[in-house]
Order: C-alpha cells, then sequence, then structure tokens
C-alpha cells in the first residue's frame, strides 16, 4: 500500500512528512505549553482575585475552551481561504493577542480581563487545532495517523509537563506562606498591597510568551509547509473518499466521533487541571498541589510513547481506544474507593489512559470525509468545548449546597460516563453509517 495521501499539493513524499512533522510537533509544543497553563491559574487566579469559590475558579477552563466551539465552523471558513498554513500564523498571533491582554488584566486584578484574554488565547488555538489535526492525519496514510498524532502529543504533554512547573515556581512561589499571610491580613490596604504584588508576577511571563508566539507566527509563514488541497469538488480522489455526500451531517460516525472528543476533553483536562483543586479540596498545602498537574501530564506522555512504538504495528487505532477506555473506567472506580494520595495516583494516571485517545478518535471520525475534512475537523474542534462543561459540573457538584456530594463522589459521577461513552465508540461508534470497519 503506498504511504502518500493523494491530498498532499505535489513533492517528494519523504521530504513533506519530514518537514511537516517537524513544523507541526513545534506548533503543538506551543499548543501545550499555553493549554497546560491553565492548571497553575485555576489555583493562581483563585488567589489573587478572591475568588470565593471552585466553580468561579474553574470559569478559567471554561473561557478558554467554550472559544473552540464559538471559533470552530468560523476557524474553517477562515481556513477554506487562506490555506492551512496561513491559517495556524493567523492563529498563533490571535493568541499574542490574549497573551497581551494579561497585563491590563494583572494591573487592574480584573478577573474578567482574565477571562477575555484566556477566550482570546482559545480563538487563537481553535483555528490552530482546525488546521493542524486534519492536516497530520491526512500528511500521509490514515492507517498510521494515531502513530503521527502520538508524536504531536509527545511535543504536546512535554511541553505541558514544563509549562505548570514553570508558571507556578514564578506565581505561586512560596504559594502556602503567602495564602496564609493573605487570609491573616486585617488592613484592607496591606491585603490589597499583597494583592497587587502577586497578580504583577503574571506580566513578564505573558509579555515574553506574547513576543514569542508573534515570532513563531513569522517563521511559520516563511517556513517550506507543504499545502495541503482539500476542497477541490471536481477531485476524483475527494470524490471518492467522501462518498459524493453532500453535508457532514450525513456522516454519523463523526457526529458520534465529536461528542466522543466532547466527552474526551472533559476528562483529559479534569484529570490534569482538576487534580490540583481535587487535592486543594482534601486540605493538601498549595505548594504541593500546584505540581499535581504535571503528574497527570508525565503519565500521559508515557502513553503516547508507548503510541508511537505500539500503533499500528502492534495494535490498531481502535483497539487502542478500546483499552485506553477500560483503563479509564478502572482508574475512576479507583479513585472512588480510595482517599488522600492514593486518589491523587489513580487521578495521575488518568493521564495514561487518555493519552491515545485523540490520536485514535480523531483518524477515526475524519476518516473518508474527503472535501468535508476541513469543516469535520472545525465540527471535532467544537468538542474540545468539552473542557469547559467536566470541570465545571464536578466544581458545581462538589460545591451545591444542600447535596453534599464527597470530593471523590463529584469526580467519579463526572468521569465514568465519559469513558462508558468512548467505549462504545471504540467498539460501535466509529462504525456507524459506513459500509466498511
Amino acid at each position: 500500500m503506498s504511504t502518500a495521501n493523494p491530498l498532499v499539493a505535489s513533492m517528494p513524499e519523504k521530504r513533506t512528512n519530514t518537514t511537516a512533522i517537524f513544523i507541526i510537533g513545534f506548533l503543538f509544543f506551543i499548543f501545550g505549553f499555553i493549554t497546560w497553563l491553565n492548571g497553575s491559574l485555576i489555583q493562581y487566579l483563585k488567589l489573587v482575585c478572591q475568588l470565593k469559590s471552585d466553580v468561579q475558579a474553574f470559569f478559567v477552563t471554561s473561557a478558554f475552551y467554550m472559544a473552540y466551539f464559538f471559533l470552530a465552523i468560523p476557524s474553517s471558513i477562515i481556513l477554506k481561504k487562506t490555506g492551512f498554513k496561513k491559517g495556524m500564523a493567523f492563529g498563533l498571533l490571535i493568541m499574542a493577542v490574549g497573551s497581551v491582554v494579561f497585563i491590563p488584566a494583572a494591573r487592574e486584578r480584573s478577573f474578567g480581563l482574565f477571562l477575555t484574554g484566556l477566550f482570546i488565547q482559545g480563538m487563537g488555538l481553535a483555528l490552530l487545532q482546525t488546521a493542524s489535526n486534519p492536516y497530520i492525519s491526512i500528511i500521509g496514510p490514515i492507517e498510521s495517523a494515531a502513530k503521527r498524532i502520538s508524536i504531536m502529543g509527545i511535543c504536546n504533554k512535554g511541553a505541558g509537563i514544563i509549562s505548570p512547573l514553570i508558571l507556578s515556581a514564578v506565581l505561586l512561589s512560596n504559594a502556602t506562606g503567602l495564602e496564609k499571610q493573605i487570609d491573616a491580613t486585617t488592613d484592607v490596604v496591606q491585603k490589597e498591597q499583597l494583592l497587587n504584588e502577586l497578580a504583577a508576577r503574571v506580566i513578564n511571563p505573558y509579555i515574553t510568551l506574547a513576543i514569542v508566539l508573534v515570532v513563531v507566527s513569522f517563521m511559520l509563514y516563511r517556513s517550506p509547509l507543504p499545502e495541503i488541497e482539500t476542497e477541490n469538488d471536481n477531485d476524483a480522489v475527494s470524490q471518492k473518499a467522501s462518498g459524493n455526500k453532500t453535508s457532514i451531517w450525513q456522516f454519523p460516525h463523526l457526529l458520534l466521533g465529536a461528542l466522543c472528543i466532547f466527552l474526551y476533553v472533559g476528562v483529559e483536562v479534569m484529570a490534569g487541571d482538576a487534580i490540583g483543586v481535587y487535592g486543594k479540596a482534601m486540605g493538601m498545602p498549595l505548594d504541593q498541589t500546584k505540581k499535581f498537574t504535571a503528574f497527570t501530564l508525565t503519565a500521559m506522555l508515557i502513553g503516547y510513547v508507548a503510541g508511537v512504538f505500539t500503533i499500528p504495528k502492534i495494535i490498531s487505532s481502535k483497539k487502542a481506544l478500546q483499552i485506553s477506555a477500560l483503563l479509564g473506567i478502572a482508574f475512576s472506580v479507583a479513585v472512588y474507593i480510595t482517599q488522600g494520595y492514593s486518589a491523587i495516583t489513580f487521578i495521575a494516571l488518568l493521564g495514561l489512559a487518555n493519552a491515545l485517545m485523540w490520536p485514535a478518535i480523531w483518524p477515526l471520525a475524519i476518516d473518508g470525509l474527503g472535501k468535508f475534512t476541513k469543516t469535520g475537523s472545525a465540527l471535532l474542534v467544537m468538542g474540545i468545548a468539552g473542557a469547559a462543561v467536566v470541570p465545571l459540573l464536578y466544581a458545581t457538584l462538589k460545591n451545591k449546597d444542600g447535596i453534599n456530594m464527597a470530593n471523590n463522589q463529584a469526580f467519579f459521577i463526572c468521569m465514568l460516563p465519559c469513558y462508558l461513552y468512548i467505549l462504545y465508540y471504540a467498539t460501535k461508534g466509529y462504525k456507524a453509517g459506513r459500509n466498511k470497519v
């Protein structure tokens, strides 16, 4: 079977794949670095903005990830006009704008402005994700797409391990002592001064981030990244791939895949961003909980490395997704029946269960879309909004008056149904409406 993809612009295959994988891998590193800063920001902004509950604090993830829901379809329209490379460069510039918004937000200690900056960053990432995920899927044979996406995941989660450690070291240095000092201060002026000094810590990191994003945008625009054409309605290959269908709504496996992405990203962010809040709710000090996100991402990184060496040579994407879902179910049950650091360990291990889900779901969902690839990818990117909903549901359940739900009970109720659906998609859902398996 040929390893070339007929949708790739004409150029030597080896050069095409090597160039694309290197450049897109670097972009995924940036995605991961920015995305997984949220775990540190949740705890940081709760302290700086003196938020009263975890529900408020989880609006950090909601603002960031809801941008995917609102901007995914417009992103596909932009990509149709600009192509993949220019669209990704534009997305980086939008993210830079969002980073700059953190400056006035910090100076005013405005939670609303912080959320605005996060939403703008999410806008840029929606455009980048809508372009980069289908790009890396169809740059080579669909059978090995999960392997390529696993390589991207290594770049993404490698950055994700580093970013919260760096940001928490800057923003939450001596966090436990600082938190106690702020809580103990009764003088309003002195308390405001302490909070303003803490808020100012975020300015330099985000100025640096904005500059880096602008530079990378220019470099990407000037790069030799090959373009992929998926919109030629007269192309025989594209017509054959999509079966001459007229709408993305005629692909049930895509629609079920979008729901699968919604639930998967929700549990991924729960395991990564909520783990610190979970530990804090059990009385663990902030100096410890600020590092918990890195534990989950380390487990994910191990899973991605396993995917690179096993898919598709040893196991298929479908089998990897089935195993991952079963691990997710098992670890969720383990969190429910344990307490303390044992529960934290099982939450971190959910990173291992989650690692191969995105690489497996994405190619299964877009396989056979042909000319609808960009629009279908936008629909899948909309599913990333699950990260805005599932963690917020968890925070609401464990803080709702009258429910009195234990921390582990709320976590279990949010996670288990998600993994059960992912298991369904891995066994039957991906075949819906298709003539072949």
